[in-house]
């Protein structure tokens, strides 16, 4: 931990006291490993987000959204599992350095943002590319996704 990191709450430190989560920190193949599994998640997440962004902006002939976005979801919650899991594995490895990284605080809300945007395009019912709404949750999806993941490429600089 370095001068700036922050105590981690008591719960998080012992979990990064952990011993899976010392491998982690202490494999050489480890963490870079997960590094590859989160961006994996990454990819699946916004490949399959963009495809459905492009069909909802009518770049897509013939291809309905709805239908599409049903045939893509299920991959589309298998990213986010991926970077999820491996991300909090990551986030246990650098608790007290993460909480105090700017950019990691950034993507987190970034995150949360893009999650509570996809929810309520979905709590609407079906997806209308016609209606003005939808088409502005789409764009604000590809910003907030694009946002998370320069985020997280900065986390290592800051």
């Amino acid at each position: 931990m370095d001068a700036s990191a922050v105590a981690p709450p008591p719960l998080l430190d012992m979990l990064h006291r952990w011993a899976p989560v010392v491998w982690l920190r202490t494999d050489p193949y480890a963490y870079p490993s997960l590094e590859i599994i989160h961006l994996l998640g990454i990819g699946l997440v916004f490949g399959t987000l963009w495809v459905i962004d492009l069909a909802i902006f009518g770049k897509l002939r013939f291809v309905d959204p709805n239908l599409l976005a049903g045939k893509v979801l299920p991959w589309t919650l298998a990213g986010f599992m991926l970077a999820a899991v491996s991300g909090m594995a990551m986030f246990l490895s650098a608790v007290g350095d993460l909480i105090s990284n700017t950019a990691f605080v950034a993507k987190m809300g970034l995150l949360c943002a893009a999650g509570t945007n996809a929810a309520v395009l979905h709590a609407r019912g079906p997806i209308d590319p016609d209606h003005a709404a939808t088409r502005w949750q789409a764009a604000i999806s590809v910003l907030l996704w694009v946002g998370v993941i320069a985020c997280g490429r900065w986390i290592g600089y800051l």
